[in-house]
């Protein structure tokens, strides 16, 4: 799994990454789209190695991260820990497509283009569909994906070198417009105790999602579109951005 491979040097790719200037961009989602007081439960759906889970855990949230990663977990798991919130955030191994909850949320989130690794249209209604199911009415789903421009002018079919001490990692990228299918193969070298490297080989994919597309598919599922985005700072989104950050709430 391409997560588990990159675990260790994901937060190094991901360092230029804003996660407090994220979480005031969310509260502010949440101060003007929620209507029932200040949310309690949050769900951080993918959360990978828990940067935004702690960053939400740090405002007051209770916070569960449900991840496909173990290893990501693990991560998570020590950060949370480092922080004094060891045992405060519920972690749970499970995939975006068939989770379990306890009881139902206030919010969840989603970032890092989690929902972009849903391939299929079938895949995208079962995990809406869930997140649906575990809001509790009128709670609010935010979300981003990676857009149209991303996908045909970032990802391409270009390929990266990424190098972070003691590992190295190449990634490919093959983009077909007519699928809306994105194919990564990723090599990564790690640096073992002995000083030698160990090379390991995943694939993953990723799908475009259009802004029509994504409208349509929550609407299908029980929610209402409420804004896309495309910064911090409330710009409206187009297929023509990079990234889109979107917001709806839960109609039961």
């Amino acid at each position: 799994m391409m997560y588990d491979l990159l675990a260790n040097v994901y937060d190094e790719i991901n360092k230029d990454i804003d996660y407090s200037g994220w979480a005031d961009f969310i509260e502010e989602i949440i101060s003007k789209e929620y209507t029932l007081g200040k949310p309690e439960l949050v769900l951080d759906m993918g959360c990978g190695t828990g940067s935004m889970t702690v960053e939400l855990a740090k405002r007051g949230y209770d916070m569960t991260g449900i991840d496909i990663s173990v290893e990501m977990l693990d991560i998570a798991r020590e950060r949370a820990e480092a922080l004094g919130f060891g045992g405060k955030i519920l972690w749970l191994c499970q995939d975006m497509c068939e989770f379990e909850l306890y009881g139902t949320v206030d919010v969840t989130v989603s970032c890092l283009d989690c929902i972009n690794h849903l391939t299929t249209p079938a895949q995208l209604k079962k995990c809406l569909s869930l997140v649906h199911n575990y809001l509790i009415p009128n709670g609010i789903f935010i979300f981003d994906i990676n857009g149209k421009h991303k996908f045909e002018n970032v990802y391409a079919d270009r390929s990266y070198v990424m190098e972070t001490e003691g590992s190295l990692c190449v990634w490919q990228n093959f983009y077909n417009p007519k699928s809306k299918l994105c194919d990564f193969y990723i090599t990564l070298f790690s640096e073992t105790e002995e000083g030698t490297y160990e090379r390991y080989d995943e694939a993953q994919r990723e799908r475009m999602y259009t802004l029509k597309s994504m409208k349509n598919a929550l609407a299908q599922t029980g929610f209402e579109f409420l804004g896309a985005y495309s910064d911090f700072n409330f710009k409206n989104a187009t297929d023509g951005d990079d990234r889109i950050y979107i917001v709806a709430r839960c109609i039961k």
